[in-house]
């Protein structure tokens, strides 16, 4: 059942993957946002045979492909590494269930990767027509990779109604409404890159058509990003939704996502539209910062709202199936898998049946101290892909000065004391060996108690 667990100390294997995956999503949004934006802009230079804006547009494609191919490339397999180790099972359903989609997005990667290549060697040795088909070749695979990817992220969400059809999988309730997001949101961020780009190597003439031309995809993006999100909230299912409203750090990334898409509009309608001058590299600094507040405001909020499950109705957040519950309430949680069982008959072979399987009756009969060693080892299994010992969502700091009692409750019925959590999926003797682990980690309540002691 189980795999191996990866404890990352303070941050958790999960925030580590939030890290990774929006550092790509910084750079991966503007792959696609820029690839439209240099596929019309070239266009429009080649048209007006704008000489000065063309080579512009050079430094920018250069700038461009360094940032998608280097930082994409790296946090891309990054990605891969993270989940793999941190959230096996729900990767493998997603491979098993997707493999023919993720076939064709790597094919459209790399149609990204050779066309932007043979664009950028290309400039001045390729004839206008050709090179600028290469370079929306380019633009076109690139949303398409974001079309193919989103279905399977988004499926994660809300599978909908599939019932394991893979086609009606992939038009999941959430990826029309993510893929329209998303799109905005390329659009968005990318023409903020491309004001950073134009404050420190424009010219005053060029920079004043930057800011006149890429002043309409923010207007585009914006639209289609709010568009999106607000269809994305709707096509919610109802523990998400609740997840949403229900949590205060939610909120206050929401407000901030809010914030930060109302302050680039206005800045961009009040400020550069009537003041092109005013594109300095702190201003451009400024509104490029506030695009990635924006955007990792919202991936958070989309990674956040998905619990109890990883993939919701199909694999919860610890790694488990929900056919699998019976079995394990019913044999254990440590008997589910090979490697916390092995380590449990290395450390407490006293456990051990006939058969190489722990004995439920056993683990009562364990020391004080033993029952809270193997009580830890469940907690990292169980209930490690949220939570640390200390540090982000830290057993230490949310258990203090809890009682017995409630840790008790907690232990046995999560999901009554936060529907976010997954429910309890081992035997009642491994429930008290957890709870054992957790009051010794909950302290005493601070200050004086109700009672005044």
């Amino acid at each position: 059942m189980h795999y191996p667990f990866w404890d990352v100390p303070g941050l958790t294997a999960p925030m580590l993957i939030a890290v990774v995956a929006t550092l790509h999503i910084f750079v991966s949004l503007y792959a696609v946002g820029g690839g439209l934006f240099l596929a019309v802009e070239v266009g429009h230079a080649y048209r007006t045979n704008d000489r000065a804006y063309l080579e512009y547009l050079r430094g920018h494609a250069k700038f461009f492909i360094l940032v998608t191919m280097v930082w994409g490339s790296i946090t891309g397999v990054g990605i891969w590494w993270t989940i793999g180790l941190a959230s096996p099972l729900a990767t493998e359903f997603l491979i098993r269930t997707f493999v023919f989609a993720w076939g064709a997005e790597y094919v459209f990667f790399l149609i990204e990767i050779v066309s932007a290549f043979v664009f950028w060697y290309g400039w001045g040795t390729l004839a206008p027509r050709v090179h600028l088909a290469i370079l929306r070749i380019y633009a076109a695979a690139a949303w398409i990779s974001l079309v193919i990817i989103t279905p399977i992220t988004s499926f994660m969400l809300n599978p909908g109604d599939w019932g394991g059809d893979v086609w009606r999988g992939l038009a999941n309730p959430q990826a029309l409404p993510q893929i329209i997001g998303r799109t905005g949101a390329a659009l968005l961020l990318a023409t903020l890159y491309v004001h950073l780009h134009a404050a420190f190597r424009a010219g005053a003439p060029v920079r004043d058509l930057v800011v006149s031309r890429a002043a309409r995809p923010v207007y585009a993006g914006t639209a289609l990003f709010v568009a999106g999100a607000g269809w994305w909230f709707a096509a919610l299912p109802a523990s998400a939704r609740a997840a949403a409203i229900g949590a205060p750090v939610l909120n206050i990334f929401a407000a901030a996502l809010a914030g930060s898409v109302a302050g680039v509009l206005a800045m961009m309608l009040a400020g550069l539209r009537r003041f092109p001058a005013w594109l300095s590299p702190g201003f451009a600094i400024l509104l490029w910062g506030m695009g990635l507040v924006a955007v990792g405001a919202g991936e958070f909020i989309r990674e956040a709202v998905r619990k109890p499950f990883v993939i919701y109705g199909e694999v919860y957040s610890h790694g488990v199936l929900p056919g699998e519950l019976p079995g394990l309430r019913r044999n254990g949680w440590v008997n589910g898998g090979l490697w916390v069982r092995r380590w449990a008959l290395r450390r407490f072979p006293q456990l051990a049946n006939r058969t190489g399987a722990i004995r439920r009756d056993a683990i009562a009969r364990l020391p004080a101290g033993s029952r809270r060693d193997l009580g830890e080892a469940i907690a990292m299994h169980h209930c490690g892909s949220c939570h640390a010992t200390d540090g982000y969502m830290g057993f230490r700091q949310f258990l203090h000065g809890w009682t017995p009692e409630l840790i008790g409750t907690l232990v046995r019925h999560p999901e009554r004391v936060r529907f976010v959590m997954p429910p309890w999926s081992g035997t009642e003797a491994e429930a008290a060996a957890l709870a054992a682990y957790l009051e010794g980690l909950a302290g005493s309540m601070p200050g004086k108690t109700h009672d005044g002691t």
